[in-house]
């Protein structure tokens, strides 16, 4: 079966997407009416910086709107659109007063519209933490992408895109910080099952503790006595965690045997690691 060009665009960045008709050609922006333009729903954005958003109004009353808005047929309302990228332009046009926008018109399925939405927006580096992680759990979810697929399509590691999606289970006042900026995605990886996230969350933001200190306050809390394991044993559960994306614990028992224990945080990591091991 041959690629699908959209899906091998996505991977070359969002440019590629602008200006080609159905047989790859390039094709002149429209213009249509900004009322008869409404926002995706597949958005993964949902805060905008209201300085930076009046700043790029201002632009527009000046210069009018210099790149198309990329959008699609609305599914439901005949003769109207359904945004896929520029939502900040939309926005800043009406601000303006702009009666007509410039667009690029395509036809894309709802899982093309959030992977486009979610590749501009990163491209971009317009979502915080938690808005990403979701995007990515719901490409996951809805779609059937795995994380490996998913680093492919966005451009991003492996490692990333799992570190990032366990950020989509993130609650009370980590998941707060995230979204106001007020922690990074590593502080809040240090805090992911702490019994008294919140807690240490204020105490990080508070004291403005960098993530290796932030990681250091939260292992003090409560841990089980572990028996004391040899180097090779350590270097071993490394190299296994390293090779299979999971977490990886060996335990010995007298005589000479044991057990080997993965951990995994969604059902997809537990997939691909089964795939690694086969």
């Amino acid at each position: 079966m041959a690629a699908d060009p959209k899906r091998k665009s996505l991977g070359m960045g969002l440019s590629a997407l602008f200006g080609e008709d159905a047989t790859g050609g390039t094709k002149p922006p429209a213009t249509v009416a900004t009322a008869a333009i409404h926002p995706g729903r597949y958005q993964p954005r949902r805060a905008f910086d209201e300085d930076k958003l009046e700043a790029l109004a201002q632009s527009v009353r000046e210069k009018g709107i210099l790149q198309p808005l990329l959008v699609r047929p609305h599914p439901a309302q005949p003769h109207q659109f359904e945004l896929i990228a520029g939502e900040r332009r939309w926005r800043a046009a009406q601000r303006a007063q702009l009666h007509e926008v410039p667009v690029v018109v395509r036809e894309f399925s709802d899982r093309d519209a959030l992977e486009i939405a979610l590749v501009e927006n990163l491209q971009r580096e317009d979502l915080n933490p938690v808005e990403e992680a979701e995007a990515y759990l719901r490409l996951i979810e809805e779609f059937g992408h795995t994380q490996e697929d998913l680093a492919r399509v966005l451009g991003r590691s492996r490692s990333h895109v799992g570190n990032i999606v366990r950020l989509a289970h993130a609650g009370g006042k980590v998941r707060t910080y995230l979204e106001q900026g007020k922690l990074t995605a590593g502080h809040a990886r240090a805090l992911l099952g702490a019994a008294n996230a919140d807690r240490l969350a204020d105490e990080i933001v508070n004291r403005d503790l960098t993530v290796r200190q932030a990681e250091a306050l939260a292992a003090k809390k409560p841990r089980p006595r572990k028996a004391t394991k040899s180097a090779d044993t350590l270097a071993l559960e490394r190299d296994l965690a390293d090779r299979w994306g999971v977490e990886v614990r060996i335990r010995e028992t007298p005589g000479g045997g044991g057990a080997l224990t993965v951990a995994y945080d969604t059902l997809d990591q537990l997939e691909d690691f089964i795939a690694r091991v086969k």
